[in-house]
């Protein structure tokens, strides 16, 4: 094939590639996208999204068995997992769908195959028609990350299941055992346990969701076991055992190796970076614990390459790939974007309850030597949190108590992955307290115990 010359290549069409492309040909560059799978990427197609198609199944099901609470009554209730399977695959597939769509309107070129860089301001692509060679000053790597495979308890598809697996599984586990209770563990926890599936989780941490606030993590503890799960904290699952359809655990708990049996284990111990075979080494691409290092601009020290989202590290969020891909872009156009700040990227966890923070935590705010105000406000106050029967839940504000400046938050229930966003505005926008106290928060909603979180923080706090 004859080379092809564009402004920008861009390998990897996650939420951070394709986002990347789309903002370049706003910008009047002739862009392509390279990708090997799938549009969209593993978020769109692995992770994000259908993950919350199979939650939104569990929320409901949990809904109808309790009717009563709401005046209701609903018999013989039951679940067809292949059909809520099917439906998260569904949306899934819509989705990426619309990324394909999007590339069209936007005028980006798609080559579907497997990228190498066999030199600076080169991608070479393997496709099943051949081989094309595409030139650019500026090539913007977004091949994300993947599942991590701990030796001994490597996924099988079968008794242990990756993240993958776990979103098409083809049979409801009945005891089940998660490894690891960060954000993709515990949504699996929250959603085969609610299903029914005795489940355990097994955190080496001192505590489960460990990137989380100390205060938040406990109260989301405390719910899980209170809706049956086992939570074993600093503990590691040294061995597994697979014979006859069951997996023996060998779990080390309070000095002690414990034998466990399960019908399903899945591994989430986190996530390495996809940088193999991509000529990063002969670039003289630095490789850190399988992440590119970059600057703050995304830049990798080679001329004319970034690299964005998971392969950059972390915080390994899909919003904030795409907002590294739009500011890629417009450095690249000769703009003068403002850099990425990871402590002003919202993480939310989708289990029940929903998991939501921004900034620092109150240890950590300590720990960077500030002096502090902390406010608290929990749902029970809350009018609008009683209405829904959604009564437990916390949040928490974290305050310099110097300049009033929002150092962090932290919830804990209904629909706090929504309302965190009021508080990442405000760290944007770079509101004190008194900003936060003067406005005015509509009635009945969730969003009044931001309101008062903040009002508590000064001993102002009304409905407490």
């Amino acid at each position: 094939m004859a080379d092809q010359s564009f402004d920008v290549v861009v390998v990897g069409a996650g939420p951070g590639g394709y986002v990347a492309a789309i903002r370049a040909s706003q910008l009047g560059l002739k862009v392509a996208i390279v990708e090997r799978e799938h549009l969209g990427g593993i978020c769109l197609n692995w992770g994000c999204i259908p993950t919350k198609a199979l939650l939104r199944s569990a929320e409901v099901f949990h809904l109808m068995h309790r009717a009563k609470d709401f005046g209701l009554a609903a018999t013989g209730i039951s679940f067809d997992l292949p059909a809520v399977v099917a439906r998260s695959r569904a949306v899934a597939k819509q989705l990426s769908g619309g990324i394909g769509h999007l590339m069209k309107k936007n005028k980006v070129t798609v080559f579907m195959g497997t990228a190498t860089l066999p030199k600076a301001g080169v991608v070479s692509v393997k496709t099943d028609k051949g081989a094309e060679t595409l030139t650019a000053k500026n090539i913007v790597l977004a091949t994300g990350a993947r599942a991590r495979d701990l030796p001994g308890l490597e996924a099988d598809g079968e008794l242990v299941w990756s993240y993958k697996h776990a979103l098409v599984a083809k049979r409801m586990p009945q005891h089940l055992l998660i490894i690891g209770s960060g954000a993709i563990g515990i949504e699996f926890a929250s959603f085969f346990n609610t299903l029914g599936a005795k489940t355990t989780v097994v955190e080496v941490m001192d505590r489960i969701l460990p990137v989380e606030d100390a205060e938040i993590s406990a109260f989301a503890r405390k719910q899980f076991v209170k809706q049956g799960m086992t939570i074993l904290e600093k503990a590691s699952v040294k061995s597994l055992g697979r014979v006859d359809g069951m997996v023996t655990a060998h779990i080390e708990h309070g000095g002690q190796v414990e034998t466990r049996t399960f019908d399903t284990v899945i591994s989430a111990v986190g996530i390495v970076g996809n940088v193999e075979g991509l000529g990063l080494e002969a670039l003289g691409v630095k490789v850190d614990r399988t992440h590119v290092v970059t600057d703050e601009f995304c830049r990798t020290g080679v001329p004319g390459l970034f690299a964005i989202g998971d392969i950059a590290g972390g915080p390994w969020l899909a919003h904030k790939a795409s907002h590294e891909g739009v500011m890629v872009a417009e450095l690249i156009a000769g703009g003068h974007p403002h850099p990425i700040k990871p402590g002003s990227i919202a993480g939310c966890t989708y289990c029940h309850p929903q998991i939501a923070s921004v900034g620092m935590t109150e240890e950590k705010a300590k720990a960077a030597g500030y002096e502090i105000k902390v406010g608290r406000f929990p749902f029970i106050g809350n009018g609008k949190a009683i209405a829904l029967g959604e009564s437990e839940g916390l949040v928490k504000t974290v305050f310099d108590a110097k300049t009033g400046e929002l150092l962090g938050a932290h919830m804990v229930g209904a629909e706090v992955t929504e309302l965190i966003q009021g508080y990442v505005v405000g760290r944007a926008l770079e509101t004190t307290e008194e900003d936060l106290m003067n406005t005015v928060f509509p009635h009945p909603t969730l969003s009044e115990m931001m309101h008062e979180a903040v009002l508590d923080a000064y001993g102002r706090a009304l409905h407490i």
